[in-house]
């Protein structure tokens, strides 16, 4: 497989398995957000359309689908462009600083931009903690994945 395709299977796979844990927290009253919802609320007052709850969750597991594969593929992009080994690439450390940009972003960009405020504080003062869990889930899936495939 090439590098790219794995980058953005491990980061899809890995954005599945945080946005499904997100919103199954989310229903279970653990966390006061889901990503899949946020997401999919964002697109649709975006296009200043109304969706049904279903449509929603839809649109937003999709688009979180994407996002997380481009954002696991852009690791391999950075990768090449710095000329790491395949060793380095794979490198705990190196995912894991990688992974920390990614919930900074989140924190300080994506979440702000989808109308939930910086740091996520309009769905509660926690957001930024329950992103934090959500990332080191994201990095373990996303490593491992990696791991797996470039080896």
């Amino acid at each position: 497989m090439h590098p790219l395709f794995i980058g953005f299977l491990s980061g899809a796979v890995s954005g599945i398995v945080m946005g499904l844990l997100s919103d199954n927290l989310f229903r279970l009253k653990i966390f006061r957000s889901s990503l899949l919802v946020v997401d999919g609320s964002f697109f649709f007052r975006t296009l200043k359309l109304r969706g049904s709850p279903q449509l929603v969750y839809g649109a937003g597991f999709f688009i979180h689908l994407i996002t997380s594969g481009v954002f696991g593929a852009l690791y391999i992009v950075l990768a090449i462009l710095l000329g790491l080994e395949t060793a380095m690439v794979t490198s705990l450390t190196a995912v894991s600083a990688y992974v920390a940009v990614l919930w900074l972003s989140m924190l300080f960009v994506a979440l702000p931009i989808a109308g939930v405020g910086l740091m996520g504080r309009k769905s509660g003062t926690l957001t930024w903690f329950e992103q934090l869990i959500l990332h080191i889930i994201f990095l373990f899936v996303y490593y491992g994945c990696l791991r797996a495939l470039l080896a």
